[in-house]
């Protein structure tokens, strides 16, 4: 029987291993391809490590999202402040009380908080930390093609039971910096064409958008976007210049990032951070654009995480985010997606468009007990995000028509259950598609996505002053759609409207209108002989491939221009 745990005795207990419970039972804890462990840390080694406390009132917070980002309803675009949001979700005083008086008991120091007091971040020797968390065992890793270095346990950590009620998780101790999806594909090679295009530029972009000159930012108003990257990857000033003077001729833009948020390092230029902030500009031209810029974290953070603790605790912050990063679902301990998910509530709640790319793996595959299975991604699977997807041109020389790029991430989640803002669409298309995989395959009553899609195949960049050609993901498609976005806030804000905010609700109820709608083409999955390499097709209306389709400007600024 477990004894009851004072808060005195809670170190006391810590310590005996006495009277603990595991946060994160089920997080994959499997070293991921391309890292190898370079042994134990040193025991005075310091780390930097974040308590996820326990929220107040977060169904309120849900009833909140659904009112200020539904059309219908009164309180639509009357967003909350960060302020209002501390005030609601903020922990109980007993629990900060507690989790503080733990922290301190071990030694803790240099312990910061947000706006929102939800999180605390403190440092630690990996000695204290050890014995603040029994089971966990510090090593030094280093992977992924930038030689990332991070600092991790491969074993689980365990809390004493008296924090049951007041912690959610501690970041810092599994999960591992995400590595790029984005590829270098080969020149498509289609004898006797003569191209009218080599690869994908702004200028294609807004054609096939149907952006004219005029579709830029006016310079007169609050109006900002942002990109996010959790890369070991920098990008450069001088590619954005030297992109723009390529490529950003015939269109008003800004040469130069407004704010970084995050340290820049100095190293070689990351072909996806130059990507992120480039499309982002020149789609969305003319508009104030920050970057937030993992590099130059301490080796025990978690980038994406660190990434929402700055959402947190900064009170005016850009309208439209773009993030390429997605982890499998199945990796994640439920814990910690509960958590995720309700900070990117708190985002929609403040009337922020967060956009995640789908992923790069179609369908995605795993094995579960020996049959397979799609694999969703997340935060993509998230109901309180707008997620893209990925097309090309139908002839990958000419300004056609769109097909599905058949790397575009989508489909169903097994966490999250179909938000009530889209239970028609997904209906519609379970009942009507063809080509439905078998129902093992994957959850039909799950949060179903993409949302949208745009280009993702055929890229220009330039990086470390070279123009790269052929790059591929929905790292593409993400900015591009967000960068339109921002366009549309900037005529919303002139026309003293609020911003767009949560997307979804509003882009359900309008079944697809101001978009191309998407209908050939099929995504990847398992490699077996029950489905033989085929995810979800592409189909009239919404699909898990390619969501309501891509971007046509004029009849999307239209259709969002109400208010």
């Amino acid at each position: 029987m477990c004894c009851p745990c004072s808060l005195l005795g809670l170190f006391a207990l810590f310590v005996t291993g006495k009277c603990s419970y595991s946060p994160e039972p089920d997080q994959q804890r499997r070293l991921p391809p391309g890292w190898v462990s370079l042994g134990r840390a040193d025991p005075e080694e310091e780390l930097s490590l974040t308590f996820a406390l326990r929220q107040q009132n977060v169904k309120r917070l849900s009833e909140l999202v659904q009112a200020v980002s539904d059309p219908g309803s009164p309180h639509y675009g009357k967003y909350l402040t960060l302020e209002d949001v501390a005030e609601l979700v903020r922990p109980s005083p007993l629990t900060l009380h507690t989790v503080q008086k733990w922290l301190l008991a071990a030694g803790a120091r240099n312990c910061h908080s947000v706006t929102t007091q939800d999180f605390l971040t403190c440092w630690l020797s990996v000695r204290q930390a050890e014995l603040l968390l029994p089971g966990a065992e510090f090593h030094h890793y280093v992977g992924g093609p930038a030689e990332t270095h991070a600092v991790r346990s491969p074993h689980p950590y365990r809390l004493p039971k008296a924090l049951a009620p007041h912690v959610d998780f501690v970041g810092g101790l599994h999960r591992f910096p995400p590595t790029s999806t984005l590829r270098q594909r080969p020149e498509p090679q289609v004898p006797g064409t003569v191209g009218l295009h080599l690869g994908v530029t702004p200028s294609v972009i807004r054609k096939r958008y149907n952006l004219t000159a005029q579709d830029v930012g006016s310079g007169t108003t609050n109006n900002s976007q942002a990109c996010a990257q959790f890369l070991e990857q920098y990008f450069h000033d001088s590619d954005l210049a030297e992109f723009m003077r390529l490529f950003g001729g015939d269109f008003a833009h800004q040469a130069s990032v407004a704010r970084v948020v995050g340290q820049q390092g100095r190293g070689r230029a990351g072909i996806e951070a130059s990507l992120d902030v480039e499309y982002l500009m020149s789609a969305g031209a003319n508009i104030s654009t920050w970057v937030y810029s993992s590099p130059g974290r301490h080796e025990s953070q978690e980038p994406f995480l660190q990434w929402l603790l700055l959402l947190s605790n900064e009170s005016a912050l850009p309208y439209v985010h773009t993030v390429s990063y997605g982890d499998d679902e199945d990796s994640l301990s439920s814990t910690y997606i509960q958590r995720v998910n309700t900070e990117l509530m708190k985002a929609a709640a403040r009337g922020l468009t967060l956009l995640f790319a789908s992923g790069d793996s179609g369908a995605g595959c795993w094995s579960v007990s020996g049959r397979h299975q799609f694999r969703p991604s997340f935060p993509a699977s998230s109901p309180y995000v707008t997620t893209v997807g990925g097309t090309s041109f139908q002839n990958p020389f000419r300004i056609t028509d769109e097909v599905v790029d058949y790397i575009s991430g989508g489909g169903f989640s097994n966490v999250f259950p179909q938000p009530s803002y889209q239970e028609e669409a997904v209906t519609r298309y379970l009942s009507s598609s063809p080509h439905l995989p078998p129902s093992s395959y994957f959850n039909a009553s799950g949060r179903a996505y993409p949302d949208v899609a745009a280009l993702s195949d055929g890229y220009w960049v330039v990086s470390n002053h070279v123009p790269i050609p052929w790059v591929s993901g929905t790292s593409a498609s993400t900015p591009v759609f967000g960068g339109l976005l921002s366009l549309i806030n900037e005529h919303r804000i002139l026309r003293g409207l609020p911003p767009l905010g949560f997307l979804n609700p509003r882009l359900y109820q309008q079944r697809g209108a101001g978009l191309f709608d998407v209908t050939r083409g099929c995504h990847e999955s398992c490699l077996n002989e029950e489905v033989e390499g085929q995810g979800f097709c592409s189909g009239p209306g919404w699909d898990p491939v390619t969501g309501w389709g891509t971007p046509n400007f004029p009849a999307l600024l239209k259709t969002l221009m109400n208010p």
